[in-house]
């Protein structure tokens, strides 16, 4: 490490790298400019075409290769760089929410930016646009025998189940990938080298349906839901407890069905989110869950002698687990830099586009961008661009060094 250290603060102070981190804060202002103008491009999970589009558009702009891979995902290089090693630095594209019109990304009274996905991955992307410029600026590194390749991917929120990095880690020659420093979110204190496994389901629940006084023994797919919920999340409680070791947690964040209060609808769906730091403890969840709803169909049909109601069960989403050694070198270099720039960071478990890298077996790591955020995946969502500059001064030094590895 006293190496690796003298060797960041050597990096730094080089004409060329000293040059590049200083176009961060010479181009503050032309940085919150992308910021604001790609969250006002809506990218819902499965839709992201548009922003895709101009983020690809941006990054031809700025002197980088571009295109769009068949995943969706926008792939952009360095130009005289070709099947050399390198090192993916990815950004996700699309948002949880999106805004409905331009005028729901504004910039508040006190200088932060208000809007759904202005944080979750805003910051990310504007880091991914911010990095591409200034490489091409000030080019901190003559290194042709390696390059950074910039991945804007889709498919990272909900149900997009990391389809667009599944697809740029099949596709790509992984042989050449030296890591993956994934940017998600705001922030440079965390460094995510744990992947987070999650399970998800959805659970639909049939029936005749009817008339809620004419066909009052018929079975009610929405009483049945709703009892296997009960029975679920009692099985599960404290599953989350903070001193409960591997930690696990549940949510069910979608109930739907029925049409009208005075009709026993014929349908109803719940979809469920279950996390893990442990595989086998979800799994345990997985069988909970089963069995609840076998239950609770069970306990619905014995009151409904007038019409039976049926489940199933679909996996409709699943993150794989993964995590990184402690001598690992990315951590290593992070290390490095976060002690050179005085930041104190703290490595952490969760679920981001590095659970694929990671259960490959690849270095990987997720990091913020830098700046302040909070409010992700609801409408009150902020970003606050403050601090931007370290974090990107940080992502840019790790991205140095790991070119430079051996």
């Amino acid at each position: 490490m006293p190496l690796l250290a003298q060797s960041v603060a050597e990096l730094a102070t080089s004409p060329d790298v000293k040059a590049c981190l200083e176009w961060f804060r010479r181009e503050r202002a032309w940085i919150n400019e992308q910021h604001l103008a790609l969250c006002r491009i809506p990218a819902p999970t499965f839709f992201e075409e548009k922003r895709a589009e101009w983020m690809a558009a941006q990054l031809r702009s700025l002197g980088w290769e571009a295109h769009i891979d068949k995943g969706g995902n926008v792939i952009a290089t360095l130009p005289g760089y070709k099947d050399v090693p390198y090192v993916a630095v990815t950004a996700h594209l699309d948002t949880v929410l999106a805004p409905r019109n331009e005028s729901e990304i504004r910039l508040g009274e006190d200088g932060r930016y208000l809007g759904p996905g202005v944080a979750d991955n805003g910051a990310g992307l504007a880091g991914l646009l911010a990095l591409a410029a200034a490489w091409r600026a000030c080019p901190p590194l003559d290194t042709p025998e390696c390059a950074p390749v910039l991945v804007a991917n889709v498919g990272e929120e909900g149900e997009g189940n990391l389809s667009g990095m599944r697809y740029f880690c099949r596709s790509a020659d992984l042989s050449r990938v030296k890591a993956f420093l994934v940017l998600d979110g705001p922030g440079a204190e965390h460094i995510t080298s744990r992947a987070l496994a999650s399970r998800r389901f959805e659970v639909v629940v049939s029936g005749p349906g009817g008339h809620s006084w004419r066909d009052r023994d018929t079975g009610n797919p929405v009483h049945a839901l709703s009892r296997a919920v009960t029975l679920f999340t009692d099985e599960a409680s404290g599953i989350s407890s903070a001193a409960d070791f591997p930690r696990a947690t549940f949510n069910f964040g979608i109930i739907d069905g029925g049409s009208s209060i005075n009709s026993i609808p014929s349908e109803a769906r719940g979809k469920i989110d279950l996390r893990s730091e442990s595989g086998p403890r979800i799994d345990r969840l997985v069988e909970q869950l089963t069995a609840a709803v076998e239950e609770a169909v069970e306990v619905e049909n014995l009151r409904s002698p007038g019409g039976r109601v049926s489940a199933r069960l679909r996996e409709i989403g699943s993150r794989p687990a993964g995590d990184l050694a402690a001598d690992a070198p990315i951590l290593e270099a992070f290390r490095a830099v976060d002690a050179h720039l005085g930041i104190r960071s703290r490595l952490d478990c969760s679920s981001t586009d590095a659970n694929v890298p990671l259960s490959l077996g690849l270095q990987a790591v997720s990091v913020g961008a830098g700046g302040q955020g909070g409010g992700a995946h609801t409408m009150a969502e902020w970003y606050s661009p403050e601090g931007r500059d370290a974090g990107l001064r940080r992502v840019l030094l790790a991205l140095c060094v790991l070119l430079g590895a051996e």
